[in-house]
């Protein structure tokens, strides 16, 4: 399975984002699945395993558990596959983290009582 055919669906992503925040056991991240999409622990199990078999998640054995943690290699791939085509958006996320400081010193100028200055046409 392609590594974006394995992202695109959201139950997979939201286990890879419980397991972003660090390992955690089987039954922790399928109690969080079920709450959230209303689906059975073996679904849940198929998708662990999906993560599993494409190499997203690691799992290992501790007693009776099962702890699952994200493998970051696949997505080191996805972000280098990315990486030719952030030319598109860095310049708007540029130009918009531009505007954002602005709007922050205007509002710091007006909330100190500064005059703010005039945008010329």
């Amino acid at each position: 399975m392609h590594a974006f055919d394995v992202l695109a669906d959201p139950v997979r992503r939201r286990i890879l984002e419980l397991l972003a925040e660090g390992e955690q056991p089987a039954g922790t991240v399928g109690d969080a699945v079920r709450r959230e999409f209303g689906i059975s622990q073996p679904a849940v199990s198929q998708h662990l395993k999906v993560l599993r078999e494409s190499g997203f998640a690691t799992v290992r054995p501790d007693g009776t558990r099962r702890l699952y943690a994200v493998n970051s290699e696949p997505l080191r791939d996805i972000d280098a596959w990315l990486d030719r085509f952030r030319r598109y958006w860095t310049p708007h996320l540029d130009a918009l983290a531009t505007e954002l400081a602005r709007g922050r010193r205007e509002r710091r100028r007006s909330e100190n009582g500064e005059d703010t200055p005039r945008s010329t046409p």
